[in-house]
């Protein structure tokens, strides 16, 4: 018969995950690579939160707000041509456009003096005035005055969309 070994008091005993091995592994487990996927979880987890959050807001936004957006979305074509225009002259910009800003030879939409002979084009309910180019750009995106904001559609579309 063969002898079995008999244990011996002398070794230690093990760690109750196993052997400890080098490079952070106890017992064959990589501990670094559990770190990385608890971290890579939470971020995914965080970005998920966030764009759930947008599309809630999204989907209940309220109908005012979109309305307005619509009322802000810019004039068509044959309502922009609607608008006064003239012929810009130093001696009548002051007393032809009283609610101007003080520094009213400026253009502010794209930053350059009026000189005599430009053609510009009046925003009837806050008498501001601008390049008819400049503006025209503007109005195509934009129902508001570039200066004052005030909008040039009527409220009447915003109660027609509710």
């Amino acid at each position: 018969m063969a002898e079995t070994p008999s244990p011996s008091l002398s070794q230690s005993p093990s760690p109750p995950f196993g052997p400890i091995i080098s490079d952070g592994q106890v017992g064959g487990f990589d501990w670094m690579v559990l770190l990385a996927a608890i971290l890579c979880a939470f971020v995914c987890a965080l970005g998920l939160n966030t764009m759930l959050q947008c599309a809630c807001r999204v989907f209940t936004e309220p109908r005012q707000w979109i309305a307005s957006r619509r009322l802000n979305s810019g004039l068509k074509r044959k309502e922009m041509v609607a608008l006064p225009t003239s012929t810009y002259t130093t001696h009548s910009s002051a007393a032809s456009s009283p609610s101007s800003s003080p520094n009213s030879s400026t253009c502010v939409i794209c930053l350059a003096e009026f000189s005599d002979g430009d053609p510009i084009r009046f925003l009837p309910k806050c008498n501001h005035y601008f390049h008819v180019v400049c503006i025209d750009k503007w109005l195509l995106s934009h129902s508001s005055c570039p200066t004052c904001r005030h909008l040039l559609k009527s409220n009447d579309s915003l109660h027609s969309l509710q």
